[in-house]
């Protein structure tokens, strides 16, 4: 899509509107008007122009209807025109620009060293994976940790258990440390530098999850422009999609204590996953809030 939002048209903005309500209504417009890619936390114009304009002016959501007559300095409505500008013109994801994305109920701070965080194993966390896990665990380990989301919102999720998160990419697990102090979770949350389970040797889970990279590479050549702003580390998987999962399954039992289980998305590579490997007994597991491609396996059945 070469569709430019014009400097002269940014410009009319800042002159000619005037409240919260104002950019907000101007902002969707313009974004429908781009035929924006969303799926980074939003899923239509309406919500990411609100989020876009709430964050800029670093406001939270409010049920106060009345923040949106409230009126705007030349500043404020300079740095909104701006940052919808790189949110059309650069196809910039909005958690890139403003750099906070919400996980199971929590703020993190992510930019372009991290993916951002969207899974669906948010509702399982939430939920306190309910009713896979037998017992609560005592040890958690988040494989390919990223922005450290699944593996922080699980220590906050269980408090007593020990929670590990390991990454390959240096620069992903910075943004994770960042996270962790953020969120005061420092003496509950170890990261590790790991090639999966490289790093880990003589460790033993009650639960593992990741959320590896599973992209094939046709859906890596077609993905929109704003998929290509996040590290292709985290996304790209091979021809199939499933280099990073024939190593977690090939791996894991050995990591997983007696009557573990293992966690893993892999999205639109689920059909593939079941045809690679007929024998094993996947299941499936279902979300009330949407969200597909994520399986469980017990450690006896690896």
């Amino acid at each position: 899509m070469d569709y430019k939002i014009a400097e002269q048209v940014l410009q009319e903005a800042v002159s000619d509107l005037q409240t919260i309500s104002d950019f907000v209504r101007w902002t969707a417009s313009s974004f429908e008007a781009a035929e924006l890619c969303f799926g980074h936390g939003t899923d239509n114009a309406w919500d990411e122009a609100i989020t876009l304009v709430l964050d800029t002016l670093k406001m939270q959501k409010s049920s106060d209807a009345g923040i949106f007559s409230c009126r705007l300095i030349h500043s404020e409505k300079q740095s909104i025109v701006d940052n919808v500008a790189l949110r059309i013109n650069d196809r910039v994801p909005l958690s890139y620009i403003t750099n906070n994305a919400w996980f199971a109920g929590h703020e993190y701070y992510v930019d372009e060293r991290v993916l951002i965080p969207r899974s669906p194993i948010a509702e399982l966390i939430e939920n306190h994976f309910e009713p896979w896990l037998l017992r609560s665990p005592k040890t958690i380990l988040d494989l390919c940790t990223g922005s450290g989301c699944i593996a922080l919102a699980s220590a906050i999720a269980f408090p007593d258990a020990h929670v590990d998160g390991s990454d390959l990419s240096e620069d992903a697990l910075s943004v994770a440390r960042m996270n962790r102090e953020n969120l005061h979770l420092e003496d509950h949350c170890e990261l590790i530098q790991s090639d999966l389970f490289e790093n880990l040797s003589g460790k033993k889970y009650d639960l593992i999850v990741s959320n590896p990279p599973y992209v094939d590479a046709d859906d890596m050549a077609s993905l929109p422009d704003e998929y290509h702003s996040e590290p292709a580390l985290g996304l790209a998987s091979g021809n199939d999609g499933l280099d990073i999962t024939r190593q977690i399954l090939a791996q894991a039992a050995n990591h997983l204590t007696e009557g573990g289980i293992l966690i893993v998305e892999v999205g639109n590579s689920a059909p593939a996953l079941e045809e690679a490997f007929p024998n094993l007994p996947f299941t499936w597991l279902e979300f009330e809030r949407g969200g597909e491609g994520v399986f469980l396996l017990e450690k006896e059945q690896l």
